[in-house]
């Protein structure tokens, strides 16, 4: 059975869905949703490159901040848990770069959590040493260490909301072989969101709404007894996201390397996004706990930890000149400049003293 056909079947037994219910069963239905199923979702033969596709660089620099944190820790054993780690190339590349550092080595530990088991099975064919997995965070408490994320919170699923005479929500109903949005108040817990982000949106302002994020900053917030999270995904502080230029929202597709603004169409084949609202991130955090270190963009971060020095004396040390160069435009284009200010970092703390990180230099 096909997942359009399971969500249609959903729509008739039990009414219109919530869009984040669809986009919930869209993305993770067993089995046949677009995170769940067995096709490729990255690199060249996928729909999208997520930066450690482009270069073993990314991770090399995120271990440089790593490594910078468990210093200023006072080097205690040090867990790293990294959500959604894809095919593991981070993790992999993380650990190739602190195995040079033995001291730290030898007292880290690495865990990940996986929501998809293909994703895990094809993790676990290359990581063979210092990684465990889990399936929630609840597994583990007292965290010494970071909680690490690269593009998860962009994939929770999200709620949708429209200003008209008051905030309503949408739905999804299927009809004459078309599915169709619908409106329907929007319920207290949407409407208390935007009051507390204190946003007033004006009438015809379409947005999303992620509670899922909210759920998630708590939980990692309760796990971690000291230590940093690092949070890296695209997205805007409130302000930007709720401004006039973004009145019908960000929620975009992904297929085949093309952007499309079709959710209803290729289900369970395209991947669906929604930008990250960081001041929300931040708010959460420091509710629970968790101080705000700083927020930056993915080119100040990388360039802050010394992406390029790295790139000409160790990543492309050995190559001949021309293929070199090259190489380090290729990746200077696709991490700072495309991905570069799309992509934002935000580093909270937890019951670990002040320091200014590195790689948030270039606030």
């Amino acid at each position: 059975m096909q997942l359009t056909d399971i969500i249609i079947a959903q729509i008739r037994e039990k009414g219109p869905l919530s869009f984040h219910d669809f986009m919930e069963a869209s993305l993770y239905y067993p089995g046949l949703g677009y995170y769940t199923g067995c096709c490729q979702r990255f690199g060249e033969q996928g729909d999208y490159y997520t930066s450690p596709y482009v270069s073993p660089a990314f991770g090399a620099m995120i271990a440089r901040q790593l490594e910078e944190m468990w210093e200023n820790m006072g080097k205690p054993d040090f867990t790293i848990v990294e959500y959604g780690a894809g095919n593991g190339m981070l993790c992999h590349d993380i650990l190739h770069y602190l195995k040079e550092n033995t001291s730290l080595y030898k007292h880290l530990y690495y865990c990940i959590i996986e929501k998809s088991p293909l994703l895990r099975e094809k993790q676990q064919t290359h990581l063979h040493e210092k990684v465990i997995w889990l399936d929630a965070i609840e597994q583990i408490s007292g965290i010494t260490g970071c909680i690490l994320s690269n593009e998860l919170v962009d994939n929770f699923s999200v709620h949708r909301v429209k200003m008209e005479e008051e905030l309503k929500e949408v739905y999804i109903d299927y009809q004459d072989k078309v599915f169709l949005e619908i409106l329907k108040p929007a319920p207290a817990v949407l409407q208390d969101y935007l009051v507390e982000q204190g946003v007033s949106l004006p009438s015809g302002f379409c947005t999303e709404i992620n509670l899922e994020a909210k759920d998630w900053i708590s939980s990692i917030a309760g796990a971690l007894n000291r230590g940093y999270v690092m949070t890296i995904d695209y997205g805007y502080a409130a302000h930007e996201l709720y401004s006039e230029k973004r009145r019908a929202g960000t929620l975009i597709c992904y297929n085949r390397h093309e952007i499309n603004d079709q959710p209803y169409t290729n289900i369970g084949e395209q991947d669906i996004t929604a930008h990250v609202n960081f001041s929300a991130l931040k708010e959460w955090g420091t509710k629970q706990g968790l101080n705000c270190c700083g927020l930056t963009n993915q080119a100040g971060f990388l360039l802050s930890l010394g992406l390029k020095e790295y790139l000409r004396t160790i990543a492309l040390a050995g190559m001949d000149l021309l293929s070199a160069v090259k190489k380090e435009a290729f990746i200077t284009r696709k991490l700072l400049l495309e991905m570069g200010e799309r992509f934002k970092v935000l580093i909270q703390q937890k019951g670990v003293p002040t320091h200014a990180l590195t790689g948030l230099k270039m606030k």
